[in-house]
């Protein structure tokens, strides 16, 4: 799985919130209409922390977590989140610092291509959610789009799916994974 330096992991943070700030929106509305107060929501593969910065304005009632492969990202995501209660970790999706059945939403955008092992992955998420916990993946349409299926299948039962269109792009591409434990 790949780890961003010091220098990759700055050059993201720029990057996404100029690219991706559409995205964040949509996710953060997903997250609002899928969460009641004071649910417990992880996202897997922070990055720069974008997202839980978005979601701790919206919704200063969650309690957000966040982990991250690299050290500078997560770094990053403490800066990035100054003034909001979020709790961050460096941690694999494969092994979460997450009692069973502790977490209400599960949510990934844009890393689960880089999840070497989606079997352990999707196992693991399973298991940090409780029952009739929702898990919401966006990634890229065409990375291993029937893997991902099958991973989330065998371990969720059903899985919904989705295009997502951004503005920016005129191809849908984006594909959204739901599913529900």
């Amino acid at each position: 799985m790949t780890t961003f330096d010091h220098a990759q992991s700055t050059s993201y943070d720029q990057r996404a919130t100029r690219l991706l700030g559409s995205l964040y929106r949509r996710i953060a509305a997903d997250i609002d209409t899928a969460t009641g107060p004071g649910a417990t929501v992880v996202d897997i593969g922070t990055g720069p922390g974008k997202l839980l910065s978005r979601l701790a304005t919206r919704r200063p009632d969650l309690r957000l977590h966040g982990i991250d492969l690299s050290p500078h990202m997560i770094e990053i995501a403490h800066r990035n989140l100054t003034g909001h209660t979020v709790d961050l970790a460096v941690a694999d999706v494969t092994d979460l610092p997450y009692p069973d059945a502790g977490i209400d939403l599960a949510v990934s955008s844009l890393s689960m291509h880089e999840w070497p092992d989606l079997d352990a992955a999707a196992r693991e998420l399973h298991r940090v959610l409780r029952p009739g916990g929702h898990l919401t993946v966006y990634d890229f349409r065409f990375a291993r789009p029937g893997a991902n299926r099958r991973a989330l299948r065998t371990h969720f039962g059903h899985v919904d799916t989705t295009t997502v269109r951004l503005p920016w792009h005129p191809v849908g591409i984006v594909t959204r994974y739901r599913a529900t434990a």
